[in-house]
């Protein structure tokens, strides 16, 4: 069984490809990722917080190393 990383996508990013990195890791297309966190932000209006928290947090796929 392959071990999944939860890691930020550099090839499908709109701002830094957190919603891209979540829907990979979930299975999942990222639009429908990046629709809940759209609508998390203009009605809970913690969306983009928690946004800039997992872009400081998820390290990103170019900076992983499997083998480290």
């Amino acid at each position: 069984m392959e071990q999944r990383k939860l890691l930020r996508s550099s090839s499908d990013k709109a701002i830094a490809g957190v919603c891209s990195g979540i829907g990979n890791y979930l299975g999942v297309d990222p639009t429908v990722i990046r629709v809940i966190w759209a609508l998390t932000c203009v009605l809970a209006g913690t969306g983009l917080l928690a946004y800039l928290i997992c872009a400081l947090l998820i390290p990103s796929d170019e900076d992983y190393n499997p083998y480290r």
